[in-house]
Parts: C-alpha cells; sequence; structure tokens
C-alpha cells in the first residue's frame, strides 16, 4: 500500500515537476532576510567560498541538464506535464549510462546551490529533505510506467545503473551528435530561471536585510543579457523553425 500511494502521488508530482521551485519561494525569501548568515558568523572567507561553490553547484545541474538533453532523440527526456508519463524509446546511453535520472539530478544540485547561495544552512537542509522525498516519490512513478513498457531491457539497464547519483565509471557514448539548437530549443527557460534565481537571491541579499550592501551594477547587466536572450529564444521557437532538428 505504501508503494501504491508512493507511485500514486509521484504521478501526480510528475505533471507539476517543472514548478518546484515556486513551493520554495517562501523559504528562500525569509532566508534572504536574514542577511549572508555564513559570512556574518564565520567571516568574508567561509562567505565567499559558500557563494562560489553555490553558483559552481548551478552551473553544473544546468551542465548536466545541457549534456542530457543535447544527446536525446524525441519522444525521450520530455516535459509531458498534461499527459503524464510518455516515452517511445529508452535512453541509455550519455549521461543516462552512468545515471538513470540525469535531469532530476542537475535539477537538484542547482536547487541546492539556489538554497546555499542564500547562506542559509537551515534553509539549504530543508530544501535537500524536500527534494529528496519530492523525487523518490517521481521515480518510483516513472519505474512504475517504464518497467512494464520496456520489460527486460529496463530492468537489466536498472540493475546496473544507479537511480540518482551518477557513477564514475562505465560511460557509454551517446546514440546521436550534441545538437545546440535542441539545447536552446528545450533548455533557454532552465538556463534563464537558473541565472534569475541567482539574481533575485543576490538582490535580495543587497536589499531586504538592514543595512545592507546595494548590489553590483554588473548584475543588472547580466539580467538585461539574460532577458533579451530568453526574448529571442522563445519569438524564434515560435515563429520560426530555425531550432527544429529532425528526430528531436
Amino acid at each position: 500500500m505504501l508503494v501504491q500511494r508512493m507511485v500514486a502521488s509521484g504521478h501526480f508530482l510528475f505533471r507539476w515537476r517543472s514548478y518546484v521551485l515556486f513551493a520554495f519561494v517562501p523559504l528562500l525569501y525569509w532566508a534572504v532576510t536574514q542577511g549572508e548568515s555564513i559570512e556574518n558568523n564565520w567571516g568574508d572567507i567561509p562567505g565567499e567560498i559558500a557563494e562560489v561553490l553555490a553558483i559552481l553547484m548551478v552551473i553544473a545541474g544546468e551542465a548536466v541538464r545541457i549534456g542530457t538533453v543535447g544527446y536525446v532523440p524525441r519522444g525521450t527526456s520530455g516535459r509531458n506535464a498534461s499527459q503524464g508519463q510518455l516515452a517511445t524509446r529508452l535512453n541509455t546511453t550519455g549521461f543516462y549510462s552512468v545515471v538513470r535520472n540525469p535531469l532530476y539530478f542537475g535539477n537538484c544540485l542547482m536547487y541546492l546551490g539556489l538554497a546555499l547561495y542564500t547562506q542559509n544552512l537551515w534553509v539549504t537542509t530543508i530544501m535537500a529533505l524536500a527534494l529528496a522525498l519530492y523525487y523518490e516519490r517521481i521515480i518510483a512513478a516513472e519505474e512504475s510506467f517504464l518497467t512494464p513498457k520496456f520489460g527486460k531491457v529496463y530492468t537489466d539497464w536498472a540493475a546496473k545503473t544507479p537511480a540518482f547519483f551518477p557513477r564514475l565509471s562505465g560511460w557509454e557514448k551517446a546514440d546521436m551528435p550534441f545538437s545546440l539548437r535542441t539545447v536552446i530549443r528545450r533548455e533557454h527557460a532552465s538556463m534563464f530561471g537558473g541565472f534569475l534565481g541567482v539574481y533575485l537571491v543576490e538582490l535580495g541579499l543587497h536589499s531586504l536585510p538592514a543595512n545592507a550592501e546595494p548590489i553590483d551594477n554588473w548584475w543588472h547587466v547580466a539580467l538585461i543579457v539574460a532577458v533579451v536572450f530568453e526574448l529571442s529564444a522563445i519569438v524564434i521557437k515560435r515563429y520560426t523553425n530555425l531550432l527544429d532538428v529532425d528526430g528531436r
């Protein structure tokens, strides 16, 4: 019964997985109102280390997503929010040769990096625990769908490939070449969202706490560049076929 409930809740959460971060907005807002806790309690160097580590986590998470999406064919690794689970083939090469859920792993790196950027370790810990429960249910739901659909092919691959944390050996070259156009078409929102999240946390840390120092102007310039890129990607995707790739 417990497994069935996990699967049922996983199917529900799967439909809304692209919006998970919004549930953490109040928590992140509270965190930034407390100021740069690590820096205030332990000094500038630990605070700077936390910020650098956080940025690297966000970048690494998006890099994993790009490295996954750029190689996969159409019908896999999609955002099927309104239709539930869909899959026409099973990915087992590229990032999928070392971890069964690379996109979720990338998401968690980005979310935890954003939480760490607030310099609030309690918020980072809460988010880590919440994400563990969240993705555990989504992965259970996906496995309940993929197991009967692909049978022994899936179970054999799952037996040797970790569900979430990548192994460091056994990499298999992707079946298809990397497609930058596919990455832009499918990942522009994720890339923009990752930067926007960091920007808003930085803005909050430099405006909400008492006696906070003003944010550096280059952040605003970077935001303008990111907005131009995002709007351009949306227009090109909607009104042209420049980002369309056969089989992707």
